[in-house]
């Protein structure tokens, strides 16, 4: 009794096919295991990469020719996969020519291998085919469940299976990057950590290798579906031993039914951090051990979740290039779809989201021409807006300017005292991208982009300013700061994170509103404002636009004034098209997150991404008077320790509204 493969990898090809980078690593990565004297126990492992034809068709011939009854013979490829016009299928090599439609003579029939395989004395036959349209491969044999069959213990049931990376109208999937392509990837890893193991006996059957692969896959491709084809008991064949680590596969267990149980977004909270952590430990774990078995068991969630985020920043793109899509644009759209496996369920949800993002207006009632009475649910109070008008200026790279427009938009004025008011400024409810785009560089800091909605808000017309603060500040005996001057129209600076949020706290008490900074999401939306574009002013911008370091470009621009301090708030004539001013330059702005690297796990509702209230790391937001103007852009974030006093930072404030 032996154990045979032959695994074949096409990764170069002629003209007509693209070249699949992965195929040569894919029969890499699955030699490796099936050799493992301890997992595979595989006595003959034969490896093609990049093949002839005719080396092809003479390596199959020599692993189904001479075999014994008792021999398990496995045939792997991972390639092109082609069929003809009457539906044949055909395997691909190195030479196969498709430049105008398939030329037969350049490709193996998969009648070849058939033919063999019927031949074979060998009662333990499997192929696995990680390409696409493999589906027409098994004709004459049935797909059908799993049920109780007696086998042996060493090799399980007689028969012969072959497993499809997807079915004969499906794409199978090779992400541009990755080590393996998806189906093998999750071959390899079932077989390697024993997680396949799914009856926990010790052993890898055909079954449940291919159950464990379709789970995986549902997860990171909902629209791939991995397909098995069976004669006699072939399912029950086994292909591997699995390396027993009980603690390692309980807690892989109890890590994959948790976050079944518990819809995993991408990011591991706070709560579900702790009882991971209670769980690793209880089982003696290392914490590298750990590790390594939640980045296996989510790695399909992730993957999922970035093929959406890619999708939608492609179909944003697209829509403000021109809001009416083409028949040929629809049709790249529909290729893309395929390439990322994503259902029309899923598309569709993108495809709204996206369009209301794009399509968003105010949803304040007007009620005349110069106020509007806003309701805010589930509040007594009543808020009276008033509308105002403001300029626009939107200008190109080289500082041109391309358009300017008068826009409106609405204030509730809140009273601080007899002399004082607080500018509060509507933000309408909508979607939008955050984060930096490849075009603005390589700020891995605000990647990935991803698509968040926001509810409806109220921010400060400007950052809070000394007069502001020193009539708050005084509610509070020792919140005092010795920093005011004579210039009370000045931004606030030199305060701390909780120095901010305090002023928070005692503008809510005195006012019997629900005051609180910025989320990271609020603050780019409210600065964005409906725009794409590194500034909302376009794609660069000026000293004459905005307070920063003017003696640096950030395009195409002139150098202008670096005026080396902060100005008073509203110095400059143009604000957003939300009606907001300073909110590139000036000061920095402190935002309620805690500080991320970067946007893996991002909530994407628009709340603060909060670890824990005691974290000493927060953001700040918009750059400063001191700040290269590329800090100044709309999705630039920064660091900064939430004790950090400096007279570049202060905040402005945001009034939560109920929801809609």
């Amino acid at each position: 009794m032996s154990k045979i493969a032959l695994l074949i990898g096409v990764s170069d090809y002629a003209s007509g096919l693209k070249p699949l980078p992965a195929a040569e690593r894919d029969v890499a990565a699955l030699q490796e295991v099936l050799q493992h004297l301890e997992i595979g126990e595989f006595d003959e492992v034969t490896v093609l990469k990049n093949p002839t034809l005719l080396k092809m068709r003479q390596a199959i011939s020599k692993l189904y020719g001479n075999r014994d009854t008792e021999d398990l013979v496995l045939l792997y490829f991972s390639g092109h996969g082609l069929t003809d016009m009457s539906g044949k299928f055909f395997l691909t090599n190195c030479e196969t020519e498709n430049q105008d439609g398939l030329d037969k003579a350049t490709a193996l029939e998969a009648s070849f291998i058939h033919d063999l395989m019927e031949n074979c004395d060998s009662e333990r036959q499997i192929i696995i085919l990680d390409c696409c349209h493999s589906g027409a491969f098994p004709t004459g044999m049935t797909a059908r469940s799993s049920g109780t069959i007696d086998f042996r213990k060493q090799l399980g049931g007689k028969g012969r299976v072959i497993l499809t990376s997807s079915a004969a109208t499906e794409y199978s999937f090779e992400r541009q990057g990755e080590e393996l392509a998806v189906y093998t990837r999750y071959l390899v890893e079932g077989i390697k950590t024993g997680a396949a193991d799914l009856d926990e006996d010790g052993f890898i059957s055909v079954n449940e290798l291919h159950d464990y692969v379709k789970n995986q896959i549902h997860k990171a491709v909902p629209s791939m579906h991995p397909e098995r084809f069976v004669f006699k008991e072939g399912e029950k064949i086994q292909i591997a031993k699995a390396i027993t680590n009980n603690s390692k596969r309980e807690y892989r267990k109890f890590v994959e039914q948790f976050f079944e149980q518990h819809n995993f977004n991408g990011k591991i909270h706070l709560t579900e951090r702790r009882i991971l952590d209670r769980q690793y430990q209880k089982l003696k774990l290392y914490l590298e051990e750990a590790n390594a078995i939640e980045t296996e068991v989510l790695r399909p969630y992730r993957e999922h979740q970035r093929n959406i985020e890619e999708y939608q920043e492609c179909l944003i793109a697209e829509l403000n290039h021109k809001p009416s899509l083409s028949n040929r644009t629809i049709g790249i759209l529909e290729t893309l779809r395929k390439e990322f496996n994503l259902t029309d369920e899923t598309i569709t949800t993108i495809t709204n989201d996206v369009l209301r993002s794009l399509g968003s207006k105010s949803d304040i009632a007007i009620e005349g021409s110069s106020s509007v009475a806003a309701n805010i649910p589930h509040q007594s109070v009543q808020l009276l807006f008033e509308a105002f008008n403001f300029d626009v200026v939107i200008i190109n790279s080289f500082a041109e300017e391309v358009r300017r427009f008068m826009g409106q938009a609405h204030c509730f004025t809140e009273k601080l005292n007899n002399n004082l008011t607080l500018e509060m400024i509507y933000i309408p409810k909508g979607n939008f991208l955050m984060g930096s785009p490849k075009s603005e560089g390589r700020d891995s800091k605000a990647k990935p982009q991803h698509l968040v909605a926001i509810k409806h808000f109220l921010i400060s017309k400007y950052p809070i300013t000394k007069a502001q603060w020193e009539v708050i500040a005084f509610l509070r005996e020792g919140f005092q700061c010795e920093h005011l001057d004579l210039d009370l129209d000045q931004p606030m600076v030199q305060i701390s994170w909780r120095d901010a949020v305090e002023f928070c706290v005692q503008l809510s008490q005195r006012t019997e509103r629900n005051y609180r900074l910025p989320t990271e999401a609020e603050w780019e939306y409210a600065c964005r404002a409906g725009t794409t574009t590194p500034f909302h002013f376009g794609e660069t911008i000026t000293s004459d636009l905005a307070n920063f370091d003017g003696g640096c470009t950030y395009r195409s621009e002139l150098k202008g004034v670096n005026r080396a301090k902060p100005l008073r708030v509203g110095s400059f004539q143009y604000s957003n098209t939300f009606g907001l001013h300073d909110m590139h330059g000036n000061i920095w702005e402190w935002c309620q997150d805690d500080w991320h690297n970067n946007y893996a796990g991002a909530p994407i509702t628009g709340e603060a991404w909060v670890d824990s209230e005691r974290s000493f790391q927060r953001v700040v937001r918009g750059g400063s008077y001191e700040s290269h103007p590329s800090k100044c852009r709309s999705a630039y974030r920064q660091i900064a320790d939430a004790n950090h006093k400096s007279n570049n930072t202060g905040f402005r404030v945001v009034l939560q509204l109920e929801s809609d």
